[in-house]
Order: structure tokens, then C-alpha cells, then sequence
């Protein structure tokens, strides 16, 4: 199992090496890669080029690592539910542009189709392309825009997210089903080096989308989203998402408007995304009724997180103490966890999450690919060498053997899964 590198011409063509095999990368350095860490490139999945980027491979011929000089090298985007295991592997250039925040996986091409280094750790079908109906979402668009006229987090969560950024929460909302966006927070306590909605002006990357300008009521949080908690398939309603700050700095309204959801309903589940900085406010949340929580970190050691979350006000510690305030309260606890090969699965990271699974009482891994460019997110958090490592697949198999009841996966889970029907294929009813 050894496809060929890819490359491509710099003009959107990408063609195969057939004197490369295709390698992956990990920290800063090339590998070769295990047959096994090879699938076919999902559907929902693309390629890219890499600018200023010359693509390293394995000569077929002599075994030896060399550069590709017939073009651009290129890297795979893959779909949700599914899971990096290495990075594209290439040298940059000195004038060579930052790369967007997408994630870079290694890819090649072999039997005729292209191949990725990937696992698919999740079931729940909630993102795949072939889910989504364009007319279908228009319909649902243009509906609740005319049910909710006066709402500006329906508006914002229409026009902007789901017909603007097509982000696959904001639609599956317009579907009626599964997990529902509320955005509640303008402003943020942390700086991340990657934050996908907000970035400084001398900066040599752009923000993906724009951010939530207002504050929402607690009446525009209720109106559409108890409708949601009553009808939608396995309902989900979820604070915190990529088109916001931090959802806890407007705990003062989040909690009023969960205890007056469940007026309404007992239906489904309430999950905040979040950095988990202030504990006490999680508290508050999970005393108003939460469900669930899901924290979002780079990384299980201090050092590593606060480089890359440059806090305010918070330090690393504080989101762990979240993570077990909530659990204390039996809420179902997450963590948004940024795969990173070379990070993610090095030595020390793997004693640094093993001992906040069990700080905590963890219930879940959500392992996200990390969407930056690599080198630059290296040398902004100022790592030279990542240490030893074991492989991300390898990683997850002993975090797998030694905490059987953590549950592996890529979304929140609606109520159904975290109440103990865990297994069920509920995603194609």
C-alpha cells in the first residue's frame, strides 16, 4: 500500500508522481507512512495546492527522501467525522505565503483514486455532503426567516452562516433537525493564534468568517429554539460557536434562557461549546440546567495551551476545574481536541491527557483536525522539537485501552447517546 506523491501545476491541475511514493508528516519532520493509515478520500473531501511548497516523497527507486520539483505540493482537506493522522509533507519556500486555516492532510494517489492518512472516528452521518439538499435548505431558510422576522440570531444564523458560510449547523437548522446554533457572545477572552473569526490587522492570515456584531435576548434565544427541543429529530441546541467570542462571557443571559427552555420542554439536550475559562460560571450554567459541555483545547499541557489560547484573565487550569465542576453536576463533559500529528500524539501530551481524563472524569474525545498552517502554528507557540511520539492511530488505541468507557468521536452527541443508548445508529433514522 504505497500510492504516489501528488503535485500540482499551479494552475489548479494536480497530477501524480510516479517516481515518489507519498510520505507524512509529523512536527517538523517526514515519515513514511504504515499501509494501514491509508483510506480513499472520503466524499465531502477535496485537495489543494501549496503555494511556495515543494511536495517530499520516497524514491521508488533508491528508498531515499527527496523533493518533488515538478510543482506545487498538495494537501487534502477531509470531511468531519473523520480524523488526521499525519500532515502533508513538504518543504517550504522562504517567500512562500501563510497558508489558510484548513487542515493539511497527507494525500496520494493509488488504483486510480486518491488516497488520504486518515481514521474515521465517528458514525453520526450530521455532516456529510450527500445529506445536505440545496433546495431543501433554501426552503427551510426562507421559512423561518418569515416565522421569525423580528429575530436577529434567526436572521444572522440564516444569511450569514447557513446561505453566506454554509456552515453545516446553521443548515441542518434550516432542516429542522439535530444540533441547533446559538451564538451568543460578540467579544472573547482569549487571543488564539488560529481563531477562525477574528484577527488582528497585521496579521499574515484572514479570518474565515466575520464574528456576531450584537448580544441576543434571552426572548430571541427561546423563541426558535424551544420549537427546535420540541420537534427536531435527536435535538441538540448548542451555545458557542465558530462565528462568536466566548459564549460564557454572556452566562448572564445563557442561564435564564436554559431554565426558560425547559419551561417549555424537557425534549433533548443544551450543550455549551466553550474554553471552559471561568468555572464558576459553568457552575451557574449547569445549576440552570445544562446538558452538556464541550471545551476546546490544543493541547493536555499548560505550556502548549496558553502559547496557542494566549488568555485573559484564565489559565489552563481553570478550564480543567470546568471540565470537573461539570461532571460533578452530571453533565456530559467534552473536550474540542485540536489533532495536531507530532503534538498531539508525542510523549509528553500522552501523560498530559492521561491525567486529565482522570482529573476530570472525561466523558468524551472529540479529535478535531487542527486547521492551520503548520509551520507558521509551530513557530508562533515556539516548538522546535516535538520529542518523542507515537503515532496519533497508536496514541488513540492505548487512551482506547486504558479508559474503555471514553467515548471516541467528532459532535456533541444528542441526549439519547449520552443516557447510555450510546451504540445506536441514530444517525439514519
Amino acid at each position: 500500500m504505497r500510492p504516489y506523491l501528488l503535485y500540482s501545476d499551479g494552475e489548479g491541475n494536480i497530477f501524480e508522481d510516479n517516481s515518489l511514493y507519498a510520505v507524512g508528516r509529523a512536527g517538523w519532520d517526514a515519515f513514511e507512512v504504515e499501509p494501514d493509515q491509508w483510506i480513499p478520500l472520503p466524499e465531502g473531501g477535496n485537495l489543494y495546492e501549496l503555494p511556495g511548497r515543494k511536495g517530499i516523497g520516497i524514491d521508488v527507486h533508491t528508498g531515499e527522501m527527496r523533493l518533488c520539483d515538478k510543482g506545487w505540493a498538495v494537501a487534502a482537506f477531509i470531511p468531519p467525522a473523520h480524523t488526521t493522522l499525519w500532515l502533508s509533507a513538504y518543504e517550504t519556500s522562504p517567500d512562500a505565503p501563510t497558508l489558510p486555516l484548513f487542515c493539511y492532510t497527507a494525500a496520494g494517489w493509488m488504483d486510480g483514486k486518491h488516497w488520504v492518512t486518515a481514521v474515521k472516528i465517528e458514525q453520526d452521518i450530521r455532516q456529510e455532503a450527500a445529506g445536505y439538499n440545496e433546495d431543501a435548505i433554501a426552503n427551510g431558510t426562507k421559512q423561518l426567516l418569515q416565522q421569525y422576522p423580528e429575530n436577529r440570531l434567526v436572521k444572522h444564523l440564516m444569511e450569514n452562516c447557513c446561505m453566506t458560510y454554509h456552515c453545516p449547523a446553521a443548515r441542518n437548522f434550516s432542516l429542522h433537525r439535530w444540533e441547533c446554533p446559538i451564538p451568543v457572545s460578540p467579544a472573547c477572552n482569549a487571543n488564539c493564534i488560529g481563531c477562525i473569526s477574528f484577527q488582528p490587522e497585521d496579521e499574515s492570515i484572514v479570518s474565515n468568517h466575520d464574528r456576531l456584531t450584537f448580544k441576543p435576548t434571552v426572548e430571541e434565544i427561546v423563541e426558535y429554539t424551544v420549537p427546535h427541543l420540541m420537534e427536531a429529530p435527536y435535538p441538540i441546541v448548542s451555545f458557542g460557536q465558530g462565528c462568536e467570542g466566548e459564549p460564557l462571557l454572556m452566562w448572564e443571559t445563557i442561564a435564564p434562557a436554559i431554565q426558560e427552555m425547559r419551561k417549555h420542554t424537557q425534549r433533548g439536550s443544551i450543550n455549551i461549546n466553550t474554553n471552559g475559562s471561568r468555572p464558576e460560571w459553568v457552575k451557574a450554567l449547569c445549576e440552570a440546567g445544562l446538558n452538556s459541555i464541550r471545551v476546546s483545547t490544543n493541547s493536555a499541557r499548560k505550556s502548549i495551551y496558553e502559547a496557542y489560547y494566549r488568555p485573559n484573565n484564565y489559565q489552563f487550569e481553570d478550564i480543567v476545574e470546568s471540565l470537573r465542576v461539570a461532571n460533578s453536576y452530571g453533565c456530559w463533559t467534552s473536550i474540542n481536541y485540536f489533532v495536531f500529528p507530532g503534538m498531539t500524539d508525542s510523549n509528553e501530551e500522552y501523560e498530559a491527557l492521561r491525567k486529565l481524563i482522570r482529573t476530570t472524569g472525561l466523558s468524551m474525545i472529540q479529535w478535531r483536525n487542527f486547521n492551520i498552517d503548520p509551520d507558521w502554528y509551530l513557530g508562533k507557540i515556539g516548538v522546535t522539537e516535538t520529542g518523542e511520539m507515537w503515532g496519533v492511530k497508536q496514541m488513540m488505541e492505548m487512551i482506547r485501552d486504558e479508559f474503555p468507557d471514553l467515548k471516541f468521536g467528532y459532535f456533541n452527541p444528542p441526549i439519547e447517546r449520552i443516557k447510555g443508548n450510546y451504540a445506536t445508529d441514530f444517525a439514519h433514522h
